[in-house]
């Protein structure tokens, strides 16, 4: 008997031994959590676990030099960051500086993903050439801003120069009404081709059938977009503002590397408050609580997007 034919039997036998294994797992009530369980329990290790070791933490007065000596002063260090207006500052430059950073990447993103979906010579490189900024490392591009902007020897102040404009020679990150804006601009010059390449997609998925039948009765290019090209990329934008409010709520490299959170809290974020609580102030509990501030804050921002995003399908008639 030859090679092929001692295997054919095996072929042959082989699907309905897959198919008894599938019955036996679908007729199995425990398959759904046996499935879910590698998940289930990665996500309690590794992010639940964490969590509540960060919660009860914010419920003691812990020094980072003598953790041992930590004891319980229950809601002591949220009553202490409420009372301190400080705090309170920096919890406006965090919305400040999140709520800019949303609408202008995303606009921005949006008209570059406009621009590169139209037909034109170089499209591929221009495509390619505007994920730079996504992929360089944030550190390094915290230090070429910081060099372009600094007051001495920045060639930001070089080109206002050549440009003979009265505004040069201004120290922009040790000016406490100049830093958080050049916080926001290398922020958002780095993260807006992120949202341009995911709007990029979204608008391939415009059915160039409505397009065609929106030009054919007359339609200008605005209403074209109303019509044809918003309602497609509408949940794609939605997922877009849930990902960079979490993204600005969580920045910390690029904002530490520039200013620290200065000069006098103009720049710090929550982010940068809880570093400074937890390794130069040395108070872990206050570093916790201020931790879990921020943790409140995204997710409230997360359930007003399911909510949202739930009312207009409903409204939509999709659920």
């Amino acid at each position: 008997m030859t090679d092929a034919a001692l295997r054919q039997p095996q072929l042959s036998r082989s699907p309905i031994a897959r198919s008894e294994r599938t019955a036996r797992l679908d007729g199995n009530p425990w398959t759904p959590y046996l499935f879910a369980a590698p998940v289930v329990l990665y996500l309690l290790l590794f992010q639940g676990y964490p969590l509540l070791r960060e919660l009860m933490l914010s419920f003691t007065q812990t020094s980072l030099l003598t953790p041992q000596t930590s004891h319980f002063v229950g809601m002591r260090n949220y009553a202490e960051l409420a009372a301190r207006p400080d705090f309170w500052r920096v919890i406006g430059v965090t919305a400040l500086y999140t709520a800019i950073c949303v609408v202008l990447a995303i606009a921005l993103g949006l008209g570059a993903a406009l621009l590169l979906d139209r037909p034109f010579r170089g499209r591929g490189i221009a495509r390619a050439l505007v994920t730079i900024p996504w992929a360089a490392p944030p550190v390094a591009v915290a230090t070429v801003f910081a060099w372009t902007l600094n007051a001495q020897y920045g060639i930001f102040n070089h080109w206002l120069k050549l440009l003979d404009l009265e505004i040069g020679y201004e120290s922009w990150l040790d000016n406490p009404r100049l830093a958080l804006p050049a916080i926001l601009f290398t922020t958002i010059w780095q993260i807006f081709p992120f949202s341009s390449v995911v709007l990029l997609a979204a608008l391939q998925g415009v059915s160039e059938e409505v397009r065609e039948a929106a030009q054919i009765d007359g339609a200008d290019k605005l209403s074209i977009f109303k019509v044809a090209v918003w309602p497609t990329i509408r949940p794609t934008v939605a997922l877009l503002v849930l990902f960079v409010t979490i993204w600005s709520l969580r920045r910390f490299d690029l904002i530490w590397v520039m200013t620290q959170g200065g000069p006098i809290g103009a720049t710090k974020t929550l982010v940068i408050e809880l570093y400074t609580r937890a390794f130069v102030a040395r108070e872990l509990g206050e570093a916790a609580a201020v931790g879990m501030v921020g943790l409140s804050i995204a997710l409230v921002v997360t359930v007003v997007y399911f909510w949202a995003t739930q009312r207009a399908e409903r409204a939509e008639g999709r659920s």
